[in-house]
């Protein structure tokens, strides 16, 4: 192994495709309940978006590295890990690992699933468990009910979709274009709507949504608190409009719905064996072919400022990933 690495820096915030550059480092050492992996492919999320504009909920001393989802194999492993052995192949999360290298907290890794290749595995992690817990564990879809789904065409958007698919619910997705219709349906929507039409007078005439998915917030929220039944759950998942809305008690008293609000990350803390049995449950589903990341493009190490700030710039459909080793 190599005493230095590749490694995507961000020395000041900023729009990514100005503030990211490839810079030579040493390769980080694990410590005590640490993973070294070395980086097959590393998944773009928005997320890295914020993080170099400084607007991400955890701000890492600059200069840093982006990138927090990736599949590679364990290179090594520090003091009291026995989860995982070198040579495995794991996915894993954890804020800078856009580089040939990454140390990560042992409790974030997990075995890659044999049924996706290197690329579908870094964009398994994040999207699908985000998906499953915001489905399953916060608003207890059930069969037969109608789930709308924003941003459907998106990373965490087509997960939503083929969850929801899979459980049995009506899909109905929201997307910002007629060029990514085909995306949500391909996932499993059986209705798609195009967030500039009057989406909100359609859902309402087709008897409206039991929950609600939201990694968009802004007017998707407010058009959400329109559109949700009695009884009916919205999921905060993020704000990718850029726009946090407000959440106002007396509607929600008055329509009787819920809002629910959705930090993954938590549960990797709070409740890891949650985090592990959805893996172990994700797993299979992409074993049975009911689930697969929607990896629009593998791009190559050098184009991760270009592929982030696609994704900051809204032109993306599906996942970008970005190719590191063999």
């Amino acid at each position: 192994m190599a005493d230095t690495m590749r490694a995507w820096r961000i020395e000041t915030n900023g729009e990514p495709a100005e503030v990211m550059a490839v810079a030579e480092v040493p390769v980080p050492a694990p410590g005590p309940g640490e993973v070294l992996v070395r980086n097959r492919a590393v998944a773009v999320n928005f997320p890295d978006v914020l993080l170099a504009r400084g607007m991400y909920q955890e701000r890492p001393p600059l200069p840093f590295t982006p990138g927090i989802e990736l599949c590679g194999e364990v290179a090594a492993v520090g003091s009291g890990v026995t989860s995982v052995a070198v040579g495995q192949r794991v996915v894993a999360t954890s804020i800078g690992v856009m580089a040939e290298y990454a140390v990560v907290p042992a409790w974030s890794v997990h075995d890659a699933p044999e049924s996706l290749d290197d690329a579908a595995a870094a964009a398994f992690l994040i999207a699908y468990q985000t998906a499953w817990f915001g489905l399953h564990q916060r608003a207890a879809l059930q069969s037969g009910e109608t789930l709308l789904v924003h941003a459907a065409a998106g990373g965490v958007g087509t997960a939503a979709c083929q969850l929801g698919a899979a459980a049995g619910a009506t899909v109905v997705g929201i997307v910002g274009s007629e060029a990514k219709t085909r995306v949500a349906k391909d996932a499993g929507a059986s209705r798609v709507l195009l967030r500039g039409d009057d989406w909100i007078g359609a859902v309402k005439a087709a008897g409206g949504a039991d929950v609600v998915f939201d990694p968009v917030g802004g007017k998707a929220f407010a058009g959400a608190t329109k559109v949700v039944n009695f009884e009916g759950r919205i999921v905060v998942v993020g704000f990718a409009s850029g726009e946090v809305p407000p959440v106002r008690a007396d509607h929600a008293l008055v329509k009787n719905y819920s809002v629910l609000g959705l930090h993954w990350a938590l549960y990797q803390r709070k409740r890891p064996e949650l985090v592990a049995e959805a893996h172990a449950a994700l797993t299979r589903l992409a074993a049975e072919g009911a689930v697969r990341p929607v990896v629009a493009e593998t791009v190559p190490f050098d184009g991760a400022a270009d592929a982030v700030q696609r994704l900051a710039d809204g032109t993306t459909t599906g996942r970008l990933v970005v190719a590191v080793g063999e």
